[in-house]
């Protein structure tokens, strides 16, 4: 397993789209969520409060890269292609 460089990429990158406590909307792809603290540590982790998205994330060495520079253009290319695969069809205009 790799182990998580602590460099926030995760908090920051994607959009997540399920309310929590501080962001009541959830939160738009590149920016940096308001539970992140200065150390870069969600201060929602363990707490059930903690979105099902963020649980989610695992440190993985093709996510997350070399550096956070890389994590940031890894998550926000996959946040580009689930928004494109979740768009709805568009319809014809005859």
């Amino acid at each position: 397993m790799t182990p998580c460089r602590k460099c926030g990429a995760c908090c920051i990158a994607p959009s997540i789209t399920t309310p929590m406590p501080n962001m009541p909307n959830g939160k738009p792809a590149g920016v940096r969520c308001v539970n992140l603290n200065d150390e870069n540590l969600c201060t929602l982790y363990g707490r059930p409060e903690r979105p099902t998205f963020c649980s989610g994330w695992k440190p993985d060495r093709e996510v997350c890269g070399k550096s956070f520079v890389q994590a940031m253009k890894n998550i926000a290319a996959l946040e580009r292609q689930t928004a494109f695969e979740h768009q709805e069809p568009r319809s014809e205009q005859v």
